[in-house]
């Protein structure tokens, strides 16, 4: 078993999900994130760990479960905020974000045996999920982040390294109104689809 960890911004209104405005308000757009950081913990809670993280831009609030570790995102750009959340760990770690509530534990659920890290792809060219048996911050560093080629360039940075890598499905990310619809058909009984529901419903 591993450590999982969820890097996350605290979901306030103007913050989160700005490109979800239009259509929805920024408290709807924050509301939609919490949905999706929601149903992305209790993800996390039901795979088998050795511990659980949580490295968040903000504070805590009710939508925390229990089981996690909070810790401050370290500052710099994307980049450095994934290196510093990999330093944070002395054995196997997977990484995720918040932008995948379709996200269920059997994914989470990883053997390092066969293989050094595992690269999940986001259709968006990033990726949602990275998994390393030995943490290396290194390997994040300089890795040009949201782009359509963020995802390739780190992949190469793995094979560069001379790991062996294990691809995980890929997944689409939650950054417009598009992708927050096809998510949330994805995954019709999750908290971010009812909270989607709801917020459509209110702009009919």
């Amino acid at each position: 078993m591993s450590t999982l960890l969820v890097i996350a911004k605290e979901p306030l209104p103007g913050r989160v999900k700005t490109r979800l405005t239009p259509p929805f308000a920024p408290w709807e757009a924050a509301a939609l994130a919490e949905a999706a950081l929601v149903d992305t913990l209790a993800a996390v809670a039901a795979a088998p760990a050795v511990r659980r993280l949580l490295v968040l831009d903000g504070a805590p609030g009710p939508w925390l479960p229990p089981g996690f570790d909070v810790v401050p995102q370290c500052a710099g750009g994307l980049d450095e905020r994934l290196a510093g959340a990999f330093a944070r760990c002395e054995g196997p770690a997977l990484l995720i974000g918040m932008d995948t509530p379709q996200v269920t534990p059997d994914l989470l659920t990883v053997d390092f045996a066969g293989c050094d890290a595992y690269f999940g792809p986001a259709e968006d060219g990033g990726f949602w999920a990275l998994g390393l048996a030995v943490p290396d911050p290194a390997l994040l560093r300089g890795v040009p982040m949201s782009t359509s080629f963020t995802g390739a360039v780190q992949r190469e940075r793995l094979v560069a390294a001379g790991l062996r890598v294990c691809d995980l499905p890929r997944l689409r990310d939650v950054d417009d109104a598009r992708d927050a619809r096809a998510v949330a058909a994805l995954a019709p009984h999750g908290r971010f689809a009812a909270r989607l529901a709801r917020c459509a419903a209110a702009h009919r």
